[in-house]
């Protein structure tokens, strides 16, 4: 790889890195469904005005609909998700959780696409199991109900996510493909209107206790519009100048910010558990990104 394509994936990773952290910080304040609709709200318009300065034809070729679909799944469900954890887990323990998209990505395709997994993908997700157990059992965080329900919330999003790869393929690629910045845009259309209707109720029978200050505002703006619009661009311009699986390599990147980032701005502590479970997440991800050995006929 370049050293500018190097560049974009570390801040790539540092900026995804940094969502859990905005979202620790922002949700005891607005709560869950607030702060997941704003950031699909701020990521929409962020998109918005990319789209215009960047003279983007607003051609969605009949598939705006399946952008919107695709929305709800890989960004309205999983925002929700998250930000319903960060009310427990810290950012680092998030993060870390965030990583096994590729292990739930396998899954779901030998479940629902009939993708037939090699032994590295079936040690990887075996392996990112443990890992899992062994960072929710034995970090920082009293192991009880709650703890498991918010891990349980993580991994609902990152299923979320490896459903939405095969997706895109089947809805997007398949069909003649589509201008990334235009699936991103119509994906965060899509989370914006199943997101709309739940904050709006929400808001009318238990809105939040305080609607915050001016830093949190700018904090949420950030989430929205660097973490959500801007890593959008970042990411599809990566996949187009390095390729899918190269990209993907930002999975290793991202929980060593998000842990970072809690460290330094909310003290959290990084523990054992941290590394043991981390690393062995971290392995797993390698295993399942490795390209499977083929056999070669004899000639």
């Amino acid at each position: 790889m370049k050293t500018t394509d190097i560049l974009r994936l570390i801040s790539l990773a540092a900026i995804w890195g940094a969502s859990f952290l905005f979202m620790r910080m922002i949700v005891p304040t607005l709560g869950a469904m607030p702060t997941a609709f704003f950031r699909v709200l701020f990521g929409a318009g962020g998109l918005a005005l990319i789209l215009l300065l960047m003279r983007v034809r607003w051609d969605f070729k009949q598939k705006l609909g399946a952008a919107m679909m695709l929305g709800v799944i890989n960004s309205g469900i999983p925002f929700v998700m998250f930000s319903l954890a960060a009310k427990v887990l810290p950012a680092g323990y998030s993060a870390i959780l965030n990583a096994t998209t590729p292990l739930m990505g396998v899954i779901i395709g030998a479940l629902l696409f009939a993708e037939r997994p090699g032994l590295n993908k079936i040690l990887g997700v075996l392996l990112g199991i443990a890992g899992v157990a062994v960072l929710t059992s034995t970090g920082p965080v009293e192991f009880n109900a709650t703890l498991l329900i918010a891990a349980a919330e993580c991994m609902v999003a990152t299923a979320c996510y490896g459903l939405a790869s095969f997706l895109t393929k089947k809805w997007i690629s398949a069909k003649g493909g589509l201008d990334s910045k235009l699936v991103a845009f119509g994906s965060q259309l899509g989370a914006v209107s199943l997101l709309l209707p739940f904050f709006c109720y929400g808001t009318l029978t238990q809105p939040p206790a305080s609607w915050g200050n001016n830093t949190l505002w700018l904090t949420l703006a950030a989430l929205g519009l660097i973490c959500t619009a801007l890593a959008y661009i970042l990411y599809f311009r990566l996949i187009a100048d390095i390729g899918p699986v190269k990209s993907l390599t930002v999975t290793f990147l991202i929980p060593l910010f998000g842990v970072l980032w809690g460290a330094v701005f909310l003290h959290e502590s990084i523990t054992l558990a941290h590394l043991t479970g981390g690393s062995l997440i971290g392995l797993a991800v390698w295993l399942v990104l490795r390209p499977e050995k083929t056999a070669h006929a004899v000639k």
